[in-house]
């Protein structure tokens, strides 16, 4: 039976992806130090091939414990966003990178990495051309550059994929209300108003069950994929947050927006992103943005406290 260790499983990508990895037959170890005290993971206790360590990423013990035997090694802990770096530099480097750089010196060689990035590190992109994954990476917060330089660690330490995540969406046993589309789609539900700052600003965007759905590619396709970096986001969804507030208003007629220059993104994101090279491996998204909205939409009727953030 196949071992993957994910560290940090417990989190809002943890808690979609752990159980899909079980449902597919693998045998998962989890270390995360469930820092927000969630309970996420309590229906993967059922599986017999699933252990859950509690543990910190920068603990080398914890984690040579936690990947031993380990045919492949997810790390997923992360200070994720600018502003939670931004508030906290010195856990966002110890975490985001001094852990990759360490846990990069305790994997065997034989040991196979799939890591998340960013593609919030192509930072300001030229107008009306796609990111590709050859286009010179431009990190400008703390959140970036360590994100781009683990990405860079890993890859040049072989047998590794790295996976350029869009902007995630949904829903997820750990919620987060403070990435893009959750919180419109929170404030359209719960407010029915919403005032953007640069709205013309266009990013990528991909669902959470899409994301687990690219692991599991990237595990089956190891072979002909490893040391590469690769776009993973919705083809059809470079959109600007004004046209993602278009796509909110179509299913929540009464919700009203505004732009105003009332703030502005720490990492500039403005670019359009290519997704063509996974597509030619195979991976196809299931789940579109409408699909997502509707889903929120539904998630908001339950969840009606924002306390769902990191931080």
């Amino acid at each position: 039976m196949t071992h993957i260790t994910v560290i940090g499983g417990a989190g809002y990508l943890g808690s979609v992806l752990v159980p899909a990895l079980l449902r597919h037959g693998f045998a998962v170890t989890v270390l995360d130090n469930f820092l927000f005290g969630q309970n996420s993971l309590l229906d993967c206790c059922f599986f017999e091939h699933f252990r859950v360590l509690r543990g910190d990423c920068r603990d080398e013990a914890a984690v040579r414990s936690a990947i031993a035997g380990a045919d492949y090694i997810i790390p997923l802990a992360a200070i994720v966003g600018a502003p939670a770096c931004a508030a906290d530099p010195t856990a966002a480097y110890s975490i985001n990178l001094d852990s990759i750089r360490m846990l990069l010196r305790l994997r065997s060689k034989d040991q196979r990495i799939v890591s998340p990035c960013t593609n919030s590190g192509y930072g300001i992109g030229e107008k009306g051309v796609e990111c590709t994954e050859e286009t010179p990476l431009k990190p400008i917060s703390i959140y970036g550059v360590t994100k781009v330089e683990a990405e860079r660690a890993i890859l040049d330490a072989g047998n590794a994929i790295s996976l350029r995540l869009a902007t995630v969406f949904g829903a997820s046993p750990r919620m987060r209300l403070d990435l893009l589309v959750n919180d419109f789609v929170y404030r359209a539900v719960t407010d029915r108003f919403l005032v953007v700052f640069e709205g013309h600003f266009k990013r990528n965007y991909i669902h959470i069950r899409d994301v687990a759905k690219a692991f599991l590619h990237a595990i089956a396709h190891f072979d002909s994929m490893k040391d590469q970096p690769f776009n993973v986001g919705l083809s059809d969804a470079n959109l600007s947050k004004l046209e993602l507030c278009r796509k909110i208003q179509e299913q929540i007629p009464t919700f009203y927006y505004v732009e105003a220059a009332i703030g502005q993104d720490p990492d500039k994101r403005d670019y359009i992103v290519s997704n063509a090279k996974i597509e030619r491996t195979g991976y196809k998204p299931e789940v579109s943005l409408e699909m997502g909205i509707a889903e929120l939409i539904k998630v908001y009727a339950i969840l009606r406290a924002k306390k769902y953030v990191n931080a």
